[in-house]
């Protein structure tokens, strides 16, 4: 892919330098024509030629995604009524037609806050408060529009975390903060307008709710194109429209859907006149903790990284073949949404799935949510096929991978079922019985396996993993997801795969390719990534622009420096606009870092640090930076802050036994490195130092056991083959250090050390 648009780079730019002399015999400078920009004009303009789609879309959960709040439009009993939740009483009520909660604010105190927006609609309806800095935060009680009842939401979903008012998660905290977190998809051309430095917002939109312009892009130029008499219009099969949305592409259609339908992160404000979705976000990856090992959906996902690992994707369904455009309403009810392209003779059949229909009697069963399935449901292509789970507390979602059931997955590597789903008081085992007893034991290969084989790190799975990846019959999601997991091994197959796919036609895919590209020579590595500083896809580029952003200007020639300048300039852009978060502030600190402007750094990770204390990589970074500079007593204070604060953080034990070893206090360096080997994916580097730690102590035999235990973890490391060397020869062990020498020397030809140490330990020998 590269080769291609390098190609057509090189081409287009031949074309201009032709066109040029022409374009100027032809017209003067100041007759120049001036391109207008499409505009929003609002989905008001569009009802009057449009009247069918208005009446779909009226009404639907794009049309309610937002509004004012007004008598018509919240669903919620505001009638006097006081609710309790987790030991707190709020109450809700109206006055002089206003709506209003009393209920626990800031710092934990009681006060009274007008509601001034509802927000969604099915299947609970949320309401949104202003504060001061142009900020609109959610409450935390919410409605359930079926039940018809008030609900603790923040309760339900951080149900284990302890809301307390400082934390992040608090509802006045960041973590619920709409400009940033909710708007951008409930409203139609939004732009949150953070300033990082004021720590404000001056959000916009032009239509409040999800409306035309939200799909079909900024309708000026198509409104005048309709506005001119029929004869008299220019040809135009767009008919003016910026944004196709008929006769594209079903992955064209699908990423128009994208910018709000998947979990992703925004690199400015949606880019409502192109449909390349990868030049403006970058979708999560279906790897944990987001998603089960297998790519079923674990936290919330919105459908499109589901989706796009499904068979149906690949066979080019989207997502209006069962969605109705406009009214966002399936196209047809029960199995006859998927007998569209699946035979009804052979899959709408109980010798298919093998359960009773709606009319036929038996007994329910209870799933594990602990909710009674009617008889019938078991017959639903969907309830085998996207089982779901419940987000927001009520909201059920169906997991749109549309997967077999694989019990024998279940009990491989405890992943979900839709057989166990459903008969939650069966044992997976029971399940799998069931499988075999109807559709015997053979199985088709399927991705899942190589990914949970891969996330796990299991030997031998780099082998599976590498040919999934190079293979594009498979979803693209799937190959960038297993090509995360092979740079974890070591091998020369694994190093030509990765380059191999810095190539790949898809952007996801070039994208970790460049995120997990490695190499020991620091000319080799510049050289490899620089070249992708000019890929059309902004994901990708910045991608590149990030890994290069550690080396001093010095490593590169100039137009490959100023190159970099450039796409760096675009990446601090995109930074800067996802600043209103804590990772976004502790991004723009590692930014300033690789650039080499500590004081800006240390204030963005000490400011993502302040949003929210439990986010430790900040932390981390910040105990490095001070480290780094000296500042050996805070960076001190920070790991032990790390390690007595954040289990889930390895390293801490790691960097503080190094802090110790530089202060040269070695036994309490040893004990705590001693302590970071108990750790499950401890690093080699801490047995390295750690053997290194052991022969300033004079503790020979631990040094020894240390490094030989570094060697076997991660065996191709230069240092630890060299202090092997260096050990056995100070033992007087020329044996051993020969040995160690020379697998250097073969490893490392390159490097003239191995060929010194073998000739030194040689005569060494002789003597």
């Amino acid at each position: 892919m590269n080769k291609v648009w390098k190609i057509i780079g090189i081409v287009a730019t031949g074309v201009i330098v032709i066109m040029i002399p022409l374009s100027l015999a032809l017209q003067s400078p100041s007759s120049e024509p001036v391109i207008k920009k499409a505009e929003f004009v609002g989905g008001k303009e569009c009802i009057s030629c449009h009247q069918m789609e208005y009446n779909l879309w009226k009404d639907s959960d794009h049309d309610n995604a937002m509004d004012v709040a007004t008598d018509s439009t919240v669903l919620g009993d505001f009638d006097n009524v006081e609710v309790e939740f987790r030991g707190k009483k709020s109450k809700l009520y109206k006055r002089n037609g206003k709506f209003y909660v009393y209920t626990e604010g800031p710092g934990g105190k009681m006060g009274e806050y007008q509601i001034s927006y509802t927000f969604g609609v099915r299947p609970l309806q949320q309401y949104l408060v202003p504060f001061s800095k142009g900020k609109y935060q959610c409450l935390p009680i919410a409605w359930d529009t079926e039940n018809k009842r008030w609900f603790d939401l923040a309760g339900m979903v951080y149900a284990p975390e302890e809301l307390k008012p400082t934390s992040w998660l608090y509802w006045t905290n960041q973590a619920q903060n709409w400009n940033g977190v909710c708007a951008e998809c409930h409203s139609t051309n939004l732009n949150k307008d953070y300033n990082v430095e004021s720590d404000s917002f001056h959000t916009t939109w032009s239509d409040i709710n999800v409306n035309c312009e939200a799909c079909h892009g900024p309708g000026s130029k198509h409104l005048e194109w309709a506005n001119l008499p029929e004869g008299s219009r220019v040809f135009d099969p767009d008919m003016g429209l910026v944004l196709k949305t008929s006769g594209t592409t079903p992955k064209q259609y699908i990423e128009a859907c994208a910018p709000c339908h998947s979990r992703r992160t925004s690199f400015g404000v949606n880019d409502h006149t192109s449909n390349e979705y990868y030049n403006n976000h970058r979708p999560q990856l279906i790897n944990p903790p987001w998603y089960f090992e297998d790519g079923q959906i674990l936290e919330e996902d919105y459908v499109f990284a589901s989706f796009t690992q499904s068979k149906m994707y690949m066979n080019d369904v989207k997502c209006n073949d069962c969605h109705d455009s406009h009214s966002i309403k399936f196209k047809f009810e029960g199995n006859a949404l998927c007998t569209q392209c699946h035979r009804a003779d052979e899959y709408d059949t109980y010798q298919h799935h093998f359960h009773k229909y709606a009319n036929e009697s038996g007994q329910p069963v209870t799933d594990k949510y602990e909710k009674k399935i009617p008889v019938g449901e078991g017959a639903l292509c969907k309830s085998c096929h996207m089982p779901g789970r419940f987000y927001m507390g009520i909201d059920f979602r169906r997991d749109h991978s549309l997967r077999v059931p694989r019990p024998d997955l279940s009990i491989k590597y405890n992943v979900p079922n839709a057989c166990n789903d459903c008969h939650a008081d069966k044992s997976y085992q029971w399940s799998e019985d069931y499988i075999k007893k109807y559709f015997g034991e053979r199985k088709k290969f399927t991705f899942a396996s190589v990914l949970c084989d891969g996330y796990e790190q299991k030997h031998g799975a780099d082998t599976s993993l590498i040919k999934l990846i190079k293979s594009d019959l498979y979803p693209e999601i799937v190959r960038a997801t297993a090509l995360q997991y092979l740079s974890s091994y070591n091998t020369k197959a694994v190093d030509e795969t990765i380059r191999l796919m810095l190539n790949d036609a898809e952007p996801i895919i070039r994208e970790t390719a460049v995120n997990v590209y490695n190499s020991n020579n620091q000319t080799e590595f510049i050289k490899t990534l620089v070249p992708i500083l000019n890929d059309p896809i902004k994901m990708v580029r910045i991608a590149a622009a990030n890994r290069l952003s550690v080396f001093p200007k010095e490593s590169f020639a100039e137009f490959q420096f100023k190159t970099l300048s450039s796409v760096l300039n675009e990446y601090l852009k995109t930074l800067e606009y996802t600043a209103d978060f804590p990772t976004g502030k502790f991004n723009l600190g590692s930014f300033y870092s690789n650039k080499g402007d500590l004081t800006k750094a240390e204030k963005f990770y000490k400011r993502a640090i302040q949003e929210d204390s439990l986010f430790y990589p900040a932390k981390s970074n910040l105990a490095l930076l001070y480290y780094n500079q000296g500042r050996l007593k805070e960076a001190e204070n920070l790991f032990l802050n790390l390690i007595k604060n954040h289990k889930e953080y390895t390293q801490g034990e790691y960097y503080l036994g190094l802090l110790y070893a530089e202060q040269k206090r070695y036994k309490e360096a040893a004990e705590i490195l001693e302590k970071a080997t108990k750790k499950s994916d401890v690093n080699p580097r801490t047995y390295y130092n750690l053997g290194l730690i052991y022969q300033y102590l004079k503790e020979e035999k631990k040094a020894e056991s240390s490094l030989l235990k570094a060697n076997s973890i991660s065996p191709n490391q230069f240092d630890i083959l060299y202090a092997l060397v260096d050990l056995y020869i100070k033992f007087g062990d020329y044996k051993s250090a020969m040995k160690f020498a020379e697998e250097l020397k073969s490893k490392f030809p390159a490097n003239p050390v191995g060929e010194q140490l073998v000739e030194y330990i040689d005569k060494s020998i002789i003597k």
